[in-house]
């Protein structure tokens, strides 16, 4: 009744952007999205009836303001009959600042709550519970590469390269490390109902993820590049013409765009994509790398800089 298990953050190339059904949590558009390495969260999920009650602890404190969240997850997996449950969660990056740890915590989560119960699910069926719970967190099921489609009712996933098959390098410029003001879920509902450019957002995004896939499945970095860029342009766009304006960006967030501009002027093979957060991702060519990591982290405001390669999807861990 107890087991551990360790996923990656994602970050989204093409992004999801809105919700077509809150009660379900199913995105309104499908997204690309590439697995890290070097950033990861656990989670332990132990069930006793000694327990009395639902428990959390993130990074050894307890968070009783994430603990419903947990509680629901843990009741899509295990059933809501399951014995109580001490959830433990430990990050080696900042959580709730635009680096996809929910993504990373609800992708472990599903896994290590599955194996805790007793569960035997594939990855596409936990995939879709973890998505119930944060919608980035399907895509954290799978390494490399993975694309997330919708249909009607359910969300597909699928892995269109794994990591050592175009392996990128990723740069973030961490430019603050306190949770953002605004959650990416309350955001969302926002632009939907206010944003003058939402309706374009959902239209156009069938066309970027052609070229997003094709520039993957080809290995074209430029065409990747375009296109990801302007994605991220865009769905920035959708949030700053909501009302009230969502504005997740600061001045670094600027200077280290200013600075990925200077490194492909100078003919190095690097673009950017900003989630919901001030932090800034470079995504290049393995040969650019240790340019891209000095420039930004030379970039005023730029706090660190954190590297990592593409890494595997959610797995299980030993537990002692």
């Amino acid at each position: 009744m107890r087991a551990a298990a360790q996923a990656q953050p994602n970050f989204a190339l093409i992004k999801y952007w809105g919700k077509k059904d809150l009660d379900s949590n199913l995105p309104a558009v499908g997204s690309l999205s590439i697995t890290l390495d070097s950033l990861w969260t656990r989670m332990t999920v132990e069930y006793s009836d000694d327990f009395g009650e639902d428990r959390l602890q993130v990074n050894g404190r307890s968070d009783q303001p994430m603990l419903p969240r947990i509680v629901r997850c843990l009741d899509l997996v295990a059933g809501k009959g399951r014995s109580p449950a001490m959830v433990r969660s430990q990050s080696n990056f900042p959580i709730g600042a635009g680096l996809a740890s929910s993504a990373s915590a609800f992708a472990a989560l599903v896994v290590a709550a599955e194996a805790a119960a007793g569960g035997s699910r594939g990855t596409l069926p936990l995939a879709r519970l973890a998505g119930r719970a944060s919608g980035s967190a399907a895509r954290s099921l799978f390494g490399g590469f993975a694309e997330l489609t919708v249909t009607d009712e359910v969300i597909e996933v699928e892995q269109l390269l794994a990591r050592h098959d175009w392996p990128l390098q990723v740069i973030v410029a961490l430019t603050a490390e306190t949770a953002k003001p605004l959650g990416s879920g309350d955001g969302m509902i926002r632009s939907a109902a206010t944003s003058p450019f939402y309706s374009s957002w959902v239209g156009q995004q069938e066309q970027d993820l052609t070229t997003a896939h094709a520039a993957v499945m080809t290995r074209d970095f430029d065409k990747l590049a375009a296109v990801a860029e302007h994605n991220c342009l865009k769905m920035h766009s959708v949030m700053w013409t909501s009302r009230p304006p969502i504005v997740y960006w600061n001045r670094s967030t600027l200077s280290c765009m200013e600075t990925v501009r200077d490194l492909q002027n100078d003919g190095h093979a690097v673009f950017f994509t900003i989630d919901a957060g001030p932090q800034l991702k470079a995504v290049c060519l393995p040969d650019a790398a240790t340019a891209v990591a000095a420039a930004l982290a030379e970039t005023p405001g730029v706090i660190r800089v954190m590297q990592s390669g593409l890494g595997p999807g959610a797995r299980l861990l030993e537990t002692q």
